[in-house]
């Protein structure tokens, strides 16, 4: 397993520590004036029990990174408390509980494409698709004369999130959004 420097240690990364696998959720250089010195803020939450915590470490100290095997799976279908992803080689089915990846999956419609993320060949998280094209099945009109500032409004989407799109984007339209924050990027022509 590959060391890392306390420094290098980003938000989304996986570490593992009291022989756990966590993800970081934030990462704060901190440095104190006067006879304090520097060190790391980092809030990890375990991948398994979903238990979060708050550490603090020094800024040479160095921690260890997992290996960690991914796998092109696309997702099929919610199956009760799970999510059913299929390997795309083999047709194999594979299941994570809805706890892991409810809130990752809002804006992932069935047959996306997704990385499945394995760790001691144990099934332990997945990453979606950097980017998702999704229909806006209900927003409200815009407003005459607020097309021209950065006026947002809440739209549903086909799988049923919402989000934050610009005043000009109308009920039909297609948009583009960032998979992991639903954050509009643009809207999308057919």
């Amino acid at each position: 397993m590959a060391k890392i420097l306390a420094t290098e240690i980003r938000a989304g990364n996986l570490l593992e520590w009291d022989k756990r696998l966590w993800r970081v959720l934030k990462s704060y250089h901190v440095h104190v004036g006067g006879r304090g010195g520097a060190y790391m803020q980092i809030e990890i939450k375990d991948i398994e029990s979903g238990q979060k915590r708050n550490e603090r470490l020094a800024t040479d100290e160095k921690i260890e990174r997992p290996f960690i095997d991914s796998r092109q799976m696309t997702y099929s279908y919610q199956d009760g408390d799970n999510y059913v992803f299929m390997d795309n080689e083999t047709f194999e089915q594979h299941s994570l509980p809805l706890e892991t990846c409810a809130e990752s999956l809002r804006f992932i419609k069935e047959g996306s494409p997704c990385q499945l993320l394995y760790w001691n060949d144990r099934l332990i998280d997945f990453t979606p698709p950097q980017h998702v094209i999704l229909e806006v099945t209900y927003t409200e009109p815009a407003v005459r004369g607020n097309t021209s500032s950065n006026v947002t409004k809440a739209a549903t989407l086909e799988t049923g999130a919402e989000t934050q799109v610009p005043a000009f984007v109308a009920t039909g339209d297609k948009i583009k959004l960032d998979a992991l924050t639903g954050e509009y990027i643009e809207r999308v022509r057919d």
